[in-house]
């Protein structure tokens, strides 16, 4: 099995104004988003060319929409990742790059 093109831990995915786990993980790999919770079973999945990835409008940089199969998942990423001695970018906008990068849009 190849290794994901992107990965994020403890992510809070939520329906509207529900929450559907506060500890889920989203990953990109072999072409497929998958929004999995905290047991690991999958919530949805679809490929990466049909999935919209997005920021909301006012919202802080933790924050990202993604709309899978006619639903629209709020993502609650973890502020930074976790690079050696320095902070990196917010994982809501590498998770947005990821998906760009992977339905082969640019990023």
């Amino acid at each position: 099995m190849a290794e994901p093109e992107f990965t994020a831990t403890g992510v809070r995915i939520g329906k509207r104004l529900r929450s559907l786990t506060r500890a889920g993980q989203v990953r990109i790999n072999d072409g497929r988003l998958e929004l999995l919770n905290s047991y690991g079973s999958e919530i949805d999945s679809a490929p990466v060319q049909a999935v919209r990835a997005s920021r909301p409008l006012f919202g802080p940089d933790g924050k990202a929409l993604a709309d899978l199969n006619g639903k629209r998942y709020q993502l609650t990423l973890g502020e930074h990742d976790p690079a050696p001695g320095e902070a990196g970018p917010p994982a809501a906008r590498r998770f947005i790059e990821a998906v760009r990068r992977a339905a082969g849009r640019g990023g």
